[in-house]
């Protein structure tokens, strides 16, 4: 396995578009979270109407947590796969189980978790940057 996570390294640093796909946090955000949570983060997204409770404003988490970042909650919650279905229902797609597929499909089962689990390191982190 450890031959395998080297090898799906190196390889993105020999492949500039894939490393740019697992490096640009901000364009996975655009792609998979604007469209509820808006541009800029503040829960205003043009679906945010549809759902039966409107979307986080992204912005304040840190301020709502004592003035730190959660970033792991952040990264729990996005990935989606390990939280507790008896906290209700959720509205926001599960992204670990969206994101999977087509990871293992291009990269393979176990590197295809790894690149899954770095997407939502990079939409976790590309979150904290729209802190106000």
């Amino acid at each position: 396995m450890r031959l395998l996570i080297a090898a799906v390294f190196a390889g993105l640093a020999f492949n500039p578009a894939a490393a740019q796909e697992l490096g640009n946090g901000k364009a996975e955000y655009m792609n998979s979270c604007a469209v509820c949570h808006g541009p800029e983060g503040k829960g205003d997204g043009p679906l945010g109407d549809e759902l039966l409770k409107r979307p986080a404003d992204l912005t304040r988490l840190s301020r709502r947590n004592g003035g730190e970042f959660p970033y792991w909650r952040v990264f729990a919650v996005i990935d989606g796969r390990a939280m507790v279905p008896a906290h209700g229902e959720r509205d926001m797609p599960v992204w670990g189980r969206q994101f999977l597929p087509g990871d293992v499909k291009k990269y393979g089962p176990n590197a295809g978790e790894i690149v899954t689990r770095e997407r939502i390191h990079d939409l976790a982190g590309y979150v904290e940057t729209l802190q106000q």
